[in-house]
């Protein structure tokens, strides 16, 4: 029958997650970028900058993505470099949205925000390439970097 023929089809197209131990690799590895992007995206927000918390999280995410599906699709690892410069690319595009220069020709506004952004795209990588101590440590340090050396900082 053509409706069992197209179940069939609808249940390949949804394969790439067979087992439980795939999807709990990939559920792991996203909530892990979300959560972490999430983390320094609060930490942004909570600043007044412009990228805040849902830009970081997405940001985190896409690059986790951007790497998992590669990797899913039996790319060897060699051969990802080329995804993590196009991520590279990408995110400065985003960064460079996040700068401002102001009326005084020495004011410049964002590069502290347009800095994490990179980060945490960084950061989504390592998740989604199942670093994920890694990314928590990272984040961790950019904490660090962003909310409590914030009062030593002229800025």
């Amino acid at each position: 029958m053509w409706w069992q023929q197209s179940w069939m089809t609808i249940q390949q197209e949804f394969s790439d997650l067979g087992d439980v131990e795939s999807i709990t690799r990939l559920v792991v590895r996203l909530l892990v970028a979300v959560v972490l992007g999430g983390i320094l995206g609060y930490e942004r927000e909570s600043v007044g900058a412009s990228a805040g918390l849902r830009t970081h999280m997405l940001v985190s995410l896409g690059s986790a993505l951007f790497v998992i599906i590669p990797l899913q699709a039996g790319m060897k690892i060699e051969d990802l470099s080329r995804v993590l410069q196009g991520i590279t690319a990408g995110i400065g595009f985003l960064g460079a949205g996040a700068i401002l220069k102001q009326n005084n020709k020495n004011d410049i506004r964002g590069l502290t925000t347009a800095a994490s952004v990179w980060l945490t795209a960084a950061v989504g990588i390592a998740a989604g390439m199942g670093r994920e101590a890694t990314a928590v440590v990272s984040a961790l340090l950019a904490l660090v970097i962003l909310a409590i050396l914030r009062p030593m900082s002229k800025s």
